[in-house]
Order: structure tokens, then sequence, then C-alpha cells
């Protein structure tokens, strides 16, 4: 998958994904959802972001998974 949203940069947040270019980590928008945000709540509080950024953010996780595996041993 294509992941135009998804920008690394080691001069921004230490070369962590993060959306279009801005100091926006792709893991605070999976911990935010994580923790119960809806995609709502989220585009309100933050307006610079898109739906599609988060739907990236999250098609992107899956991406990495699937790539790398889950190193966390679940119970």
């Amino acid at each position: 998958m294509f992941f135009d949203r998804i920008t690394r940069d080691p001069a921004v947040m230490a070369g962590a994904p993060c959306i279009r270019g801005m100091r926006f980590p792709v893991t605070t928008i999976l911990s935010s959802l994580g923790s119960g945000m809806s995609e709502e709540e989220l585009l309100a509080d933050h307006p610079d972001l898109e739906l599609e950024d988060i739907r990236q953010a999250l098609s992107y996780a899956v991406e990495v998974l699937q790539e790398h595996g889950n190193p966390l041993r679940i119970a």
C-alpha cells in the first residue's frame, strides 16, 4: 500500500512516522483511538488532521505489524 500521508524525516520527531510532515506522530493517533477517543473527537481536538490521515495511520499500523510481526507476548 502507498502511504502518501505518512512521512519520516530525521529532523521531525526524530524520524518517527508522522502525518504529512507535521509534528504529529502516527503513534499519537493510534494511542488516542486506543484509549477510546473517536475519530470525530480526534479531528475536533486537532483541526490540522483530516479523516484520511487517521485512516492511513491505521492502515500503516497494520502494514508494520504484518511486515514485522508482533514482538509482544499476549497472554
